[in-house]
This record gives C-alpha cells, sequence and structure tokens, in this order.
C-alpha cells in the first residue's frame, strides 16, 4: 500500500487527539430549477445527495483511508519541525477518524465515505497560479513551494459553523510567505481563492450541478498576511490525503471552517471584497467574515458551545477559536459582533 506513513514515536498518540474531518458539514442546497422553487437546506458543514451511490467510482475505490496520499516528491521533507508559537490546550484528533470523516462536496456530501471516493482525482503534481495586484504573478509548481518556503507544522484548532470543533496537527508554511514572493501592490486589499474544477475526476462536480463549482472564497488583506494563515501541505506528519484537500489548503483557525478552502489552483489578490461560494447560496447563513464567535447566534445552529468529535463531549466556545490574543486586534466590534 503506497505511501502509507506511520506515526513518528514522538507523536501524540491516536487516542489523545480530536478529529479533523469533520470539520465543514454542509447539507445540501437544492438550487431553484426555472421557475420552480426548490427548498433551500444549505448546510456549512454535511448531507447526502446523488454523489453518494456505491455504483459511482468504485473502480478506482481506495482500499484504505490512508492509502489516498498521492504520490509527493517532497516526501523527504515530512515530518516537519514543530511550531509551538500558538499553544494548544486539547488533545488531537485520532488520525483514522480525521482520514474518514471529511466534507468535500466536489466528491460527496457523506462525511464518512468521501475517502471511498477521491481515487480518480490526480493530486499531483500541482501548480497555483498567483495574479492580480500583484508585482510578480506567475504559475508555480507546489513542490517547489514546499522546498523554497519551508515547512513547519502547527496544532490549531478547528471550528465548524455547525457547532463541531476539533484540534489537527497540520504542515506547511504561513500563506504570507507566498504573498511576499509575489509582492503584493499597494492597490491589494483582499486575497481570492479558487479550488479546482474536474468533473471527470470529482463525481460530486460532475452529479452536482446547482453548486456553483469551482469553490470560491476570500479574506482580508491583513487576514491572509496574519502569520497564523496557513497553506497546509500536510497533516499527522505526512503529505496531506486527498480528502484533506491534497496537495494544498488553506487554513484559517480563527474562522468557521468553509473559510478554508481545499485543492486550491488560484489564488488572486484584488482591490475589492470577493463573492463567496456559501454566501452566495445562503446569504442569510454564511458571511464574508465568519469569525467564530460563541455570542453571534447563526439562524439554525447554537454557537455558544461546540461538541468536540470523537470525545462525545461539548465545552464552550471561545471568541476566535481561542486566537482572540494574536488577532483580536484585526476587527472592530461591528465586524465581531455580526454576521458579516
Amino acid at each position: 500500500m503506497a505511501n502509507i506513513i506511520l506515526a513518528p514515536g514522538w507523536r501524540n498518540p491516536g487516542r489523545d487527539v480530536t478529529p479533523e474531518a469533520a470539520y465543514w458539514n454542509r447539507r445540501r442546497f437544492l438550487k431553484e430549477a426555472g421557475a420552480a422553487a426548490a427548498a433551500l437546506t444549505l448546510v456549512a458543514c454535511g448531507a447526502r445527495d446523488g454523489s453518494n451511490s456505491d455504483s459511482e467510482g468504485s473502480s478506482q475505490r481506495p482500499s484504505d483511508p490512508l492509502d489516498t496520499i498521492p504520490d509527493t516528491p517532497t516526501r523527504d521533507l515530512y515530518p516537519s519541525p514543530a511550531n509551538s508559537t500558538y499553544p494548544i490546550d486539547r488533545p488531537l484528533t485520532d488520525r483514522l477518524v480525521a482520514a474518514t470523516h471529511n466534507n468535500f462536496y466536489e466528491f460527496m456530501t457523506d462525511t464518512s465515505r468521501v475517502w471511498e471516493r477521491v481515487g480518480p482525482f490526480e493530486a499531483r503534481p500541482w501548480t497555483i497560479e498567483v495574479g492580480g495586484e500583484v508585482e510578480r504573478p506567475g504559475v508555480y509548481d507546489v513542490a517547489d513551494l514546499e522546498r523554497e518556503l519551508g515547512l513547519e507544522e502547527r496544532t490549531y484548532r478547528l471550528r465548524c459553523v455547525e457547532a463541531w470543533a476539533m484540534t489537527v496537527p497540520w504542515t506547511g508554511f504561513p500563506l504570507h510567505r507566498l504573498l511576499d514572493k509575489v509582492g503584493p501592490l499597494s492597490s491589494a486589499r483582499y486575497v481570492r481563492f479558487v479550488s479546482f474544477h474536474r468533473p471527470e475526476q470529482a463525481i460530486g462536480q460532475a452529479n452536482q450541478d446547482w453548486y456553483p463549482w469551482p469553490y470560491y472564497e476570500g479574506l482580508r488583506m491583513d487576514e491572509a498576511m496574519h502569520d497564523l494563515t496557513l497553506l497546509a501541505t500536510g497533516i499527522f506528519g505526512a503529505p496531506l490525503p486527498k480528502q484533506h484537500g491534497a496537495p494544498v489548503r488553506v487554513i484559517v483557525p480563527w474562522k468557521y471552517g468553509y473559510k478554508s478552502p481545499k485543492s486550491i489552483v488560484k489564488i488572486e489578490l484584488v482591490r475589492e471584497r470577493p463573492p463567496i461560494f456559501w454566501h452566495d447560496l445562503q446569504p442569510n447563513e454564511y458571511r464574508f467574515y465568519s469569525n467564530v464567535n460563541p455570542q453571534v447566534a447563526h439562524p439554525r445552529w447554537p454557537q455558544t458551545h461546540e461538541e468536540l468529535i470523537g470525545e462525545g463531549r461539548r465545552v464552550p466556545t471561545r471568541l476566535l477559536n481561542g486566537y482572540g490574543e494574536w488577532v483580536a486586534h484585526l476587527y472592530d466590534a461591528d465586524v465581531l459582533n455580526s454576521l458579516s
């Protein structure tokens, strides 16, 4: 079985860990067809639809949840040195739980079975186009960026808007290193991200045409340049499995999980605030900033507490997911205390 990675001895045992893949459960949105209004059932984190059929994609189904790591030319960089700048007071998520609980609608809405559908997805080699309001636009190979910009491991809390929570050890590099490389212009005020669009490899994209693929998200420039914002290329000391967003994804730990797009192919620096995928589908539930705040009620999910996935217990939700010490200064009260 290729690319099965055994955890090194220095790493926390799985029983002391929290599940990650539970992060962004989003239920299915039924788009209006023609003149008939369909029922809107968007959920920012799980659901059911035709992409869940057992007959689809079975010929390339992986034999194991960890048999989904693409061939990675930078495998020698993993595991990477740990960066403990942002301390964690929760146990990690079990690695197998994380590998079998993923929200990745591009493949399937059944979070427990996404790993079964990622076989046809070709996640290496991979490039990211970086452009817009920059001095040095270009197309960059992810493997080259991993070696040039350096990798480190960071353990972050993650919070889904549906009140799931987990703690995950990512490997990657701060996004600002890539942005510094391309030279943002003074006119750049926001950063826009676009994920892949390959319906021939991702059955969810082929079967769910009511979604406006590809996935797209955005951050304010100061959010994107913050040291906490990570471009992740690995998890649990190994390259990212496909169901986790291989080969590269965004991690913004003080925001709800849907602000962290997977398998990105484009980063664009822009002057105007960009639209985001879930807000365009359900604007009263998903907003641009989407900062974790227990005092801001969601229309459907109470935000005061969260369930620690894999532990079966609920704990109080922290403002900005516990990262306020580092990011609270970015926002005024109107932003923090609204669904904006």
